[in-house]
């Protein structure tokens, strides 16, 4: 199994901290803290957005629409 990331390690130490562990964060520059070097090679393994597909809609949603449409164009609002 992989390691875990920075920020996971970050998230968990954030969270016992709040559970009232007693534990602080180290400063920037402290020994044991991570460097910025470090930050940027967390960087690197970021996973990428995936785009949303554009699909088609469903009839109930295109009945829906066109009725919507179909209403406005007379001047109902339907509210």
């Amino acid at each position: 199994m992989a390691k875990k990331g920075l920020y996971a390690n970050i998230h968990a130490k954030r969270k016992r901290i709040a559970a009232g562990s007693g534990e602080r964060m180290r400063k920037p520059g402290a020994a044991g803290a991570p460097t910025a070097e470090a930050f940027r090679d967390s960087e690197k393994t970021v996973k990428k957005k995936r785009k949303k597909k554009k699909g088609k809609k469903s009839a109930m949603k295109r009945r829906g629409l066109a009725i919507a449409n179909e209403q406005m164009r007379r001047g109902r609002t339907g509210y």
